[in-house]
């Protein structure tokens, strides 16, 4: 069987920057892909990585790459070997999984053996921004009952900023993202500070490649790797020194192996998230899949596009929910 595989660029400008450690984000952009068989197409949507510069020029040239094994008929299980993971790789197995979704009136959770998609808890990012900011835009979370506030590296300022937060939502559970920020001076008061402030996770306070700073540690809550753990053989190098891995789509290369990643978090004893580089419903959907088996759900990526009307309504009461008629990723047989 051939396929056509086609691919856009899309500029996915946020409503407002946003500021993480080291980064200030105005956009994410990313490479929509569709593969047809003439009669059925599926849609990936992929990001990359940007701090491995996986952006969407690199991910275009990896799809050129291997254009004509693509064009052969790729199945998923080839295409795990045929890239390696990251966003290429994500966008084409997404699609994939809609047009096989779709060839077979199924939908993608029914085809992926997982429980039938449900509306999930998913937290809502606050930028590191000054607490005067950070606290502006947490007035358009009133009905969110889980938050995530990024972190900068400065403990002083990282300090005001959960306060802030804390004084202003007592009620949320609340999760704090380092995204790589701290050293190993800093990790027993910043611990001691977000166990003060009720904070029910820390997420990467480390550097990739600086994972050897949490040997030994004894954290007093749990600890998350984003940026440590990108695919399935860094959980099995690394987990002994998380409780939880966030799984993201575009680190790992897509839905086919989130789900393995998933199983062997649990086998190994760690809990699971599920995670985004922003993007929009489409880069969601996939992983909302995956939600149906995690413990954490980071989905909010949609909500921060500039375009009106970009998140379609998927986020009603602090829940994310893909609509049954959205392609392979609702419910095709039901819609």
């Amino acid at each position: 069987m051939s396929l056509s595989v086609t691919y856009r660029r899309d500029a996915m400008r946020m409503r407002e920057p946003f500021r993480i450690s080291g980064y200030l984000l105005h956009a994410m952009p990313a490479t929509v892909v569709t593969v047809g068989d003439g009669t059925h197409f599926g849609r990936g949507e992929a990001a990359g990585v940007y701090y491995l510069n996986d952006d969407p020029p690199h991910m275009e040239r990896e799809i050129e790459r291997v254009r004509d094994a693509l064009e052969a008929g790729v199945d998923r299980q080839g295409l795990q070997s045929l890239l390696p993971p990251g966003g290429a790789r994500n966008a084409l197995d997404c699609a994939l999984w809609e047009l096989e979704s779709l060839k077979k009136a199924t939908p993608v959770w029914r085809l992926a053996g997982v429980p039938e998609s449900k509306p999930q808890v998913t937290t809502f990012t606050l930028p590191a921004d000054d607490p005067a900011e950070i606290l502006r835009r947490l007035e358009a979370f009133t009905s969110a009952t889980s938050i995530k506030l990024k972190l900068e590296g400065d403990l002083a300022a990282d300090t005001e900023r959960v306060r802030a937060v804390r004084r202003a939502r007592p009620d949320v559970w609340l999760s704090v993202d380092a995204n790589q920020g701290f050293g190993a001076k800093d990790l027993e008061p910043l611990a001691a500070m977000l166990v003060d402030q009720d904070v029910a996770l820390l997420e990467q306070p480390v550097r990739r490649g600086s994972e050897q700073l949490l040997d030994g540690w004894d954290a007093p809550l749990p600890v998350a790797a984003d940026e440590s753990i990108l695919d399935l053989k860094e959980l099995r190098e690394q987990y002994r020194r998380f409780d939880i891995v966030n799984i993201k789509l575009d680190k790992c290369g897509g839905l086919t192996e989130a789900l393995a990643m998933a199983a062997e978090a649990r086998r190994l004893g760690l809990g699971v998230m599920v995670g985004n580089m922003a993007g929009s419903v489409l880069a969601a959907a996939p992983g909302f899949v995956l939600a149906q088996l995690c413990d954490v759900v980071d989905l909010d990526g949609p909500y921060f596009l500039a375009e009106p009307g970009a998140d379609r309504g998927i986020f009603n009461a602090g829940k994310v929910m893909i609509p049954a008629d959205f392609w392979g990723w609702g419910n095709p047989s039901s819609a």
